[in-house]
């Protein structure tokens, strides 16, 4: 582990010196990409610079006790000595923690999609819940939550409805929202009063550019028509809405929440990289075997996740066996007790598999 530190530190003080060259300050995607080194290795190289200071004074306290006779010395520094130890183990963990390796996606911004599933209007309805959840989530944490496209429920609630999420390491803290979202509720539309189980899906896809899917626009079919509104009527009457169909794959993609037509192709080529990517990465996932997948943050929409049972205020995420029983408050946004405790499952799991050695 000290050799991976030691090599992140020379890292970092090379880049604090490539960051500061003419080439980089002229050149603003380099110079971006540069400050975000830096600011990621600078965290690590500050809790890498305690602990070196901890252990230089664990190794004076050790001298003291080899050669102090005085009682009273030998007591301050056999305390100093304790609670230096107990910092130590503190900042292996944290240190350990850092050296994980990183999903690199995570600092992307990310699109959000959800779908109604099993349950007809009900599953609409819950597919509205969570997109009002996760809205007031985004609020929370400062992020931009925008609106592309969307299919209103005949009784409310949303068949579908995709955004984009714009923000600091938005990816790498909604990732885990990926997949079946069930409820088991009373429905407004139920006359017996019965419980009923639906469910919605939601896909979280990194937001990809250019450099990392390469789209070749000679596949891609596009389509104008008059963006529309709640109920289908004619929000202007320029062609302004756009929907992509690429040919090789069949994906479409609609966006009409911009009036200029450029800006929603824009948009819509972003969802469509994404979708894109992850087709790929499912390949990819597929050929290195289910034995290097995290049963945490594989993101496959097809697993039942998570369940929100409204008789008993229970939430219960399936994939870590935890349950609250506050679900108006999860309902409300609040779902970092969720995403904290995954990450956190998905941490203990790679350093199980291994890499984390001294």
């Amino acid at each position: 582990m000290l050799d991976k530190l030691a090599a992140i530190k020379e890292r970092f003080e090379e880049v604090g010196q490539l960051i500061i060259q003419p080439d980089a300050m002229s050149d603003m995607s380099k110079y971006t990409k540069l400050s975000k080194e830096y600011k990621d290795l600078e965290k690590v190289v500050a809790v890498y610079d305690e602990y070196k200071l901890v252990m230089d004074n664990i190794k004076s306290s050790k001298e003291i006790l080899d050669k102090e006779k005085d009682p009273d010395f030998r007591e301050m520094a056999k305390a100093e000595l304790d609670e230096l130890r107990e910092r130590e183990t503190e900042l292996e963990k944290e240190l350990k923690q850092m050296l994980i390796p990183k999903d690199p996606n995570d600092s992307k911004d990310c699109i959000l999609e959800i779908r109604s599933g099993t349950g007809g209007d009900e599953a609409a309805i819950f597919a509205g819940d969570l997109f009002r959840m996760y809205e007031r989530f985004c609020e929370k944490q400062g992020w931009n939550l925008t609106v592309l496209d969307l299919t209103f429920g005949s009784s409310g609630g949303y068949k579908e409805i995709i955004s984009t999420v714009t923000g600091a390491d938005v990816y790498g803290m909604l990732k885990y929202e990926s997949g079946v979202h069930r409820v088991q509720r009373v429905p407004a539309t139920e006359t017996q009063g019965r419980v009923h189980t639906s469910a919605a899906t939601v896909a979280v896809l990194p937001e990809m550019e250019e450099v990392d899917v390469n789209i070749d626009l000679n596949d891609v079919r596009k389509d104008t028509f008059c963006s529309s509104g709640p109920g289908g009527q004619s929000v202007n009457t320029t062609y302004s809405a756009v929907r992509l169909t690429h040919i090789p794959t069949g994906l479409v993609v609609t966006c009409q929440d911009q009036k200029s037509q450029i800006k929603n192709f824009e948009k819509a080529l972003k969802v469509l990289r994404s979708r894109i990517y992850e087709i790929e990465l499912a390949k990819h996932n597929e050929a290195v075997g289910a034995q290097r997948r995290s049963m945490v943050g594989s993101g496959d929409r097809s697993d039942k996740i998570r369940t929100y049972n409204y008789s008993q205020s229970r939430v219960t995420d399936h994939r870590i066996n935890k349950t609250v029983y506050n679900l108006p408050d999860i309902m409300d946004g609040n779902i970092e007790e969720f995403i904290s405790a995954l990450r956190f499952a998905e941490n203990a799991e790679k350093m199980k598999g291994g890499g984390m050695e001294d």
